[in-house]
């Protein structure tokens, strides 16, 4: 079985499924094209039995009616589209298409600049988030547009806005967001993980006290705060995940990228140098933070390893934030400012100290873009 879930439109399996071909007959089809060539139009009492009187206004052309819910809906056009696409995600990806960071196919493209995100059931603590989100009129202007969920064949996925769609071989960072990436549940085991101290020695043989060094282990909790420490979220709130230069193959070994002068030379040889591109940015994250601070959803919630997510070419600039898989509703009489140091309990993230960072730094660099260097010859 096969079904879309639209969040606009909240289709069942009761109603037409125009993701799907199979469900309407050829007969079906051939009177279509005859109505709608012959001017004519079906009125509530002669529709056919799979839609719904509210479904189409009365004298409106059902191929009309069809077209403008076929582009509502935003779906993959067929099942076997999605199949086709679901096999050949492990291997080479459509030109145009890239995955920064995150786990190996759990994105991939659709079509109609769409993208699929593969989540555990329709209940994902994600898909909430973006259920929750749709309905928030500050928060849906920060992230990618949500186009429903799609179950197929015991899998479900989240169909998203394509952020790299229109864009010409564009370049492209992923920032994770937050001054803590990791929720309280999954560090709440003290037990001691072998697996988690050669992680951290191989990172930096030194960073182990010497009792850990005697045990050989160290608690999850232990390894995800030295995880936050050797990047730049303790201090600033945010690190550099990766990132693609126009041309070139992407960067993903940044996590150690930590101190203010290294973050910003990585960020101005992203920006290259362009003073309207980094203006546009600055912006749209001064937009992203006023949003944040106005929305009730991120009054209710922490929103845990989400990132932001920068792209442009020589025409188009955007910034969003994405991944909620570790956004969750506050408990009742918890609020959060989204800018304190987090202590167990208090469910501070660093989101928004994070963007208040970020937005020094993408400054900084304009000012040094925007810098008139006196000429020699002039200075006395």
């Amino acid at each position: 079985m096969t079904s879309v879930i639209s969040h606009s439109m909240a289709w069942t399996n009761e109603r037409l499924k125009f993701s799907s071909a199979e469900n309407v007959g050829l007969k079906t089809l051939w009177k279509m094209l005859v109505f709608e060539n012959g001017k004519e139009t079906f009125r509530n009492n002669d529709m056919p039995e799979y839609l719904t009187t509210q479904d189409m206004p009365n004298n409106m052309s059902l191929l009309k009616f069809f077209a403008i819910n076929a582009l509502e809906l935003s779906a993959p056009a067929s099942p076997l589209l999605l199949q086709q696409q679901q096999s050949s995600c492990s291997s080479i990806p459509p030109p145009g298409w890239l995955q920064l960071a995150g786990h190996p196919e759990s994105i991939a493209p659709a079509e109609h600049g769409t993208v699929r995100k593969r989540i555990s059931c329709s209940t994902d603590s994600e898909a909430i988030a973006y259920l929750e989100i749709s309905k928030d009129p500050h928060a849906t202007k920060l992230v990618p547009r949500f186009k429903g969920i799609y179950e197929h064949n015991g899998e479900t996925y989240l169909l998203l806005q394509d952020l790299l769609h229109g864009f010409k071989d564009p370049a492209v960072m992923d920032i994770k967001m937050g001054r803590r990436t990791f929720l309280e549940s999954e560090v709440t085991n003290e037990t001691l993980r072998p697996d988690l101290y050669k992680k951290m020695v191989a990172v930096n043989s030194q960073a182990p006290t010497s009792d850990e060094h005697e045990l050989q282990a160290i608690t999850k909790l232990r390894y995800m705060l030295f995880r936050e420490q050797i990047s730049s979220s303790e201090c600033k709130g945010f690190r550099i995940e990766a990132l693609k230069m126009k041309g070139a193959e992407p960067i993903t070994n940044l996590k150690t990228c930590k101190n203010a002068g290294d973050i910003e030379a990585t960020i101005s040889n992203f920006l290259n140098g362009r003073k309207a591109v980094t203006k546009e940015l600055i912006k749209r994250l001064k937009s992203m933070r006023q949003l944040i601070e106005k929305s009730e959803f991120f009054q209710t919630h922490e929103v845990v390893g989400s990132s932001v997510f920068i792209v442009f070419d020589e025409e188009r600039v955007g910034a969003w934030l994405i991944d909620f898989a570790k956004a969750r509703r506050l408990p009742s009489g918890i609020k959060v400012d989204h800018r304190r140091h987090w202590v167990p309990g208090n469910c501070e993230e660093g989101l928004l100290h994070g963007i208040d960072e970020l937005i020094k730094v993408f400054e900084g660099i304009y000012a040094d873009q925007t810098k008139v260097t006196p000429s020699k010859y002039n200075s006395r």
